[in-house]
């Protein structure tokens, strides 16, 4: 039994005891009669507005709602769902009404979500900002979608890209992920898929070939689980390993401390523990030591970076 059934069994209850306790009370039946739809209003607005659940555009197929709706409150911890935005993620379509539902649905599900009209605006967007992922409908004014996915591979390779296209031909497909998209859903879609896809493509990081990353004179071997800087082998526990194959994995981008207990703990986000900043200390200590340039940064109440400038 969900909370909203438990509140109409109580609400209704309530309800048959009011009025019996006015009928054997001697009130008068215009009373009784006056206070009955009163009652009923009460429980109806208990029903229809469920604490935290967010509305729905009425535009959205029966299939989504769920999806956006109910699926937003279910299977999650509350405590967990509480928390401050994290990775975030550029939507460029110019369906104003899908855009919203996705960005509002996206945002249930704590990421931060911008929205971008058209090709150049998003192309505008992604010179002067930092995503984790991009949704991107190839059917686009001003710039075409397939257009816009090639400039965004050439000039961001660790940035993933997620393409929505009403084009279901295998060719138009095929050649999507040959311009460089990771991943691709046809519409109409549902969003309990897209948002698999999106966890999927978050999860899955930016590996160079071979196992293999480099940044400035640090290198780090996925497969010898080997890290070298300059002239020095570094030697890391597992855990240390894991984070800093996160930050190189998003290398030049903030990872937040959210990210990094999603990814690194398997645990969800909780604020009252510095874990994270300790393991970093640790981490920091063995990477950036003294006439080095530091690569591992902190940026203040948003997380860490992994640059070379």
């Amino acid at each position: 039994m969900n909370r909203t059934q438990l509140m109409a069994i109580i609400v209704g209850v309530t309800a048959l005891i009011s009025l019996l306790y006015l009928w054997t009370s001697g009130a008068s039946f215009a009373s009784v009669l006056f206070t009955f739809p009163l009652i009923l209003c009460v429980r109806q607005h208990s029903i229809g507005s469920a604490p935290g659940q967010a509305p729905v555009p009425s535009n959205v197929p029966a299939g989504d709602v769920d999806s956006a709706g109910a699926d937003a409150t279910a299977g999650e911890a509350p405590s967990f769902r509480s928390r401050a935005p994290g990775e975030r993620i550029l939507i460029v379509e110019d369906d104003v009404s899908l855009g919203k539902f996705l960005s509002r649905a996206l945002k249930l599900k704590l990421f931060s979500v911008d929205i971008a009209l058209d090709g150049e605006a998003a192309w505008e967007v992604l010179q002067n900002s930092i995503y984790d992922l991009v949704i991107l409908d190839l059917n686009l004014p001003r710039i075409d979608g397939m257009e816009l996915l090639k400039r965004v591979r050439l000039t961001q390779p660790a940035l993933r890209l997620l393409v929505l296209t009403a084009r279901n031909r295998t060719e138009d497909l095929v050649l999507s992920l040959e311009q460089g998209a990771d991943d691709c859903l046809i519409k109409p879609f549902s969003f309990l898929e897209l948002l698999a896809r999106v966890r999927g493509l978050l999860r899955r990081g930016s590996y160079s070939p071979g196992g293999c990353s480099k940044l400035g004179d640090l290198s780090i071997d996925r497969e010898q689980h080997r890290v070298v800087r300059g002239e020095r082998t570094i030697d890391l526990t597992p855990r240390e390993f894991a984070i800093l194959e996160c930050l190189m994995d998003n290398a030049g981008k903030i990872v937040s401390r959210m990210t990094l207990m999603r990814d690194v703990w398997n645990i969800p986000f909780d604020p009252t523990t510095n874990i994270v900043d300790v393991y970093m200390k640790y981490l920091r200590d063995k990477i950036d030591i003294d006439g080095e340039v530091k690569l591992l940064r902190t940026v203040r109440g948003v997380g860490y970076v992994l640059r070379n400038d």
